[in-house]
């Protein structure tokens, strides 16, 4: 078995898709022609979006995410995490945490995507492949 997708209930899927390739540089891989699900190319596993009415209608309650209150986080790894956030800054999301050196050797940075998703934006840990 591998990991293979990461689903985000969102209200506006489309919207959601372009602030990540606007934000985040992530190029959109698939948008279902009715704009409940989409996703964007993230590697090997996908970061995918589906709206809270579509889920609704299966039967589902999507929560609200909470961002005083995260129960997980979404990680962008790159190695310019300045320019990264301020990229993130300059397409709308909201930052809470400006770039800093962490103890362990990592840069470190977060962001609110429009959905209150939190974002780290990170540079690589030192001796990870």
């Amino acid at each position: 078995m591998r990991f293979r997708y990461t689903i985000l209930y969102v209200p506006d899927v489309p919207a959601t898709l372009d602030f990540y390739e606007r934000a985040f540089g992530c190029e959109t891989e698939f948008l279902h022609e009715s704009g409940a699900y989409g996703q964007l190319r993230t590697g090997d596993t996908r970061l995918a979006f589906s709206s809270t009415e579509l889920m609704t209608q299966l039967g589902k309650r999507p929560g609200r995410p909470d961002p005083a209150a995260p129960v997980f986080e979404i990680a962008f790894e790159t190695d310019d995490v300045p320019g990264a956030i301020a990229r993130a800054r300059a397409a709308g999301a909201r930052i809470v945490q400006e770039p800093r050196e962490e103890p362990w050797g990592q840069t470190t940075a977060y962001a609110i995507d429009p959905n209150g998703y939190l974002v780290e934006i990170c540079s690589p840990v030192a001796g990870e492949d």
